[in-house]
């Protein structure tokens, strides 16, 4: 099949793939650098002196320019929706870097995006259109597989149905009930992730926000990881169930949060005094397959291990995961080699890997009968479009190998390879580089956040968009670049993406790490007054070994 270079590269050598392999073994810790207290005491700084000059300008600002800041005064009898204190960061901070995010785009966000360039004559207050369009090397798209393609059986399959089916579902399948697309893909979504039953929703954000109440309630624990997303949090708090959180990824920590809720059970409240003990009605244990800010899996052979012995239920979310880790692509189970059953409720998303739309639940029929009943996500809420039915059928064929033979291989192979290269070249050159070996999403650790700002720009500058991620999606003190890696890449662009990485990092003083991330041994050498230099590799190095390291066990 011929491919748009511009939305799926071509690759010059067999060697620019990878053949992922299962492995049962419990993740080991990760190697990494902090860097020098220096860095973060300035990080801290810059936040702390951009806040106070702004309380300041407030302060003047709203005795002095009323009309200007009557927005933040009660006026004619009415409160204000902000205060000057409640909304300083985003009016004082986060304008600065307006520029660097929610960057108009138009056409496929493929291999390359198509920006929508635009000025400002306000310091980012605002912003204008030019009318003049800019092609840039994409990074920041979950396009893992590719799928982002206006040419192919896919947006074939799309275009038939549009002509069949119409352009909307109608409504809610419970009022106007469901297509025969429907049902095929939760039968593909059920085989796929090898589930006896799923269950399909329109957005994966509702897809959490709404399961948990019709799972846990009252009288239940959930037990979270800290650095589970937004919607997992927000469907928690909506079930009414105790909410306990855990460090990431800590085993330690949660077997002793487990332990202590299986021997204290319940505790007592003013409204439901207790006297003895009481045990939990159901413990739910909630987790990523990959975590999407971090680039790390969870833990899950350790986790299924204690599963066993404590029997606490356990939902695992695959927003990120599915058709992303594993030989098969099914997720990171299929990443471990654990039997899917091994986990009683499996999520995921239609939008990253698939390119479409949604969200699904996997997991016992019993369990899938009970949510089509009582989940509001279902009941009250549109039904996926019939054309975004057709894309995830179309890519669910390709990734069984019933469509476009090889495909599913070629694409699969790519994508590890990518992710393995890219992270290795960035660990090598001295940047400080979050998450596992395999993962699609490269967290590059920036810390002060004018260098992000700063990072982003030069990266548009050389044609290739980033997204760059402040607080409070991440810790004050950790803001971050994160590259988003897709089997349309190709070796070309990873190489283009790595020196323009060395020489921004050096620009900025961006490379904080040893080089001892690198994998496979590092070099340590002695400077002539006997101080240790990192170990950090030159450009030309890193591109000459990657390839052939990359198919390596690296620790």
């Amino acid at each position: 099949m011929e491919q748009d270079p511009a939305q799926f590269g071509p690759i010059s050598h067999a060697s620019h793939r990878y053949c992922p392999r299962p492995s049962k073994e419990p993740l080991t810790d990760l190697i990494a650098d902090r860097a020098p207290c220096i860095y973060v005491i300035t990080t801290y700084l810059s936040y702390t002196i951009i806040h106070l000059i702004g309380l300041i300008r407030d302060f003047f600002g709203i005795y002095f320019k009323e009309e200007k800041y009557r927005h933040l005064r009660p006026w004619n009898g009415y409160a204000p929706w902000f205060t000057a204190r409640e909304s300083v960061y985003t009016r004082r901070m986060k304008v600065r870097l307006a520029d660097c995010l929610d960057r108009p785009t138009t056409g496929v966000p493929g291999r390359y995006i198509t920006l929508l360039d635009r000025v400002t004559r306000d310091n980012n207050k605002s912003f204008q259109l030019t009318g003049a369009r800019t092609q840039t090397l994409n990074l920041g798209s979950y396009n893992y597989l590719g799928f982002a393609q206006s040419r192919g059986p896919c947006a074939d399959r799309v275009e038939e149905t549009i002509r069949a089916y119409g352009i909307s579902a109608g409504g809610a399948r419970a009022d106007v009930g469901g297509l025969d697309l429907h049902v095929e893909v939760e039968q593909l979504v059920a085989e796929f992730v090898r589930k006896e039953s799923a269950m399909v929703f329109s957005a994966g954000f509702g897809t959490n926000a709404t399961i948990f109440p019709a799972l846990v309630g009252p009288g239940c624990l959930i037990l979270s990881d800290e650095l589970n997303h937004a919607s997992l949090r927000f469907g928690a708090r909506l079930s009414g169930a105790s909410i306990v959180a855990f460090r990431h990824n800590d085993m330690q920590a949660f077997e002793a949060r487990l332990r202590e809720a299986i021997s204290q059970g319940q505790p007592a409240t003013a409204t439901a005094p207790r006297s003895g003990y009481h045990p939990w009605k159901k413990i739910l244990v909630v987790v990523e397959g990959l975590y999407s800010m971090e680039g790390t899996f969870c833990n899950l052979p350790a986790i299924i291990a204690l599963k066993r012995r404590y029997k606490f239920h356990l939902f695992v979310d695959e927003a990120h995961s599915i058709g992303a880790l594993g030989p098969e692509g099914r997720g990171v189970c299929d990443y471990f080699g654990i039997d899917p059953r091994e986990v009683d409720i499996l999520m995921g998303t239609l939008t990253k890997s698939f390119g479409a739309v949604g969200g699904y639940i996997a997991a016992d029929g019993e369990i899938v009968r009970k949510l089509r009943a009582v989940n509001a996500g279902v009941l009250y809420s549109e039904a996926i479009a019939p054309a975004l039915m057709a894309q995830i059928s179309a890519s669910f064929h390709i990734l069984t190998g019933e469509l476009l033979p090889g495909q599913k291989e070629e694409r699969l192979q790519r994508l590890a390879f990518n992710s393995r290269y890219l992270r290795l070249g960035l660990k090598r050159l001295g940047f400080i580089v979050y998450g596992n070996d395999d993962s699609p999403v490269i967290p590059l650790i920036l810390y002060n956040p004018g260098k992000m700002t700063a990072f982003s720009r030069m990266m548009l500058a050389r044609g290739i968009s980033v997204v760059v991620v402040p607080f409070p999606a991440v810790p004050l003190e950790l803001c971050r670049v994160r590259f988003c890696v897709s089997a349309a890449h190709n070796l070309e662009d990873l190489n283009r993406v790595l020196a323009a990485c060395d020489e921004i990092g050096d620009i900025l003083r961006l490379k904080f790490s040893s080089g001892v991330a690198g994998g496979l041994g590092c070099r340590t050498k002695q400077s002539a007054h006997g101080n240790s230099i990192p170990p950090r590799w030159k450009l030309e190095d890193v591109i000459r070994c990657g390839v052939q390291d990359v198919q390596q066990r690296l620790y």
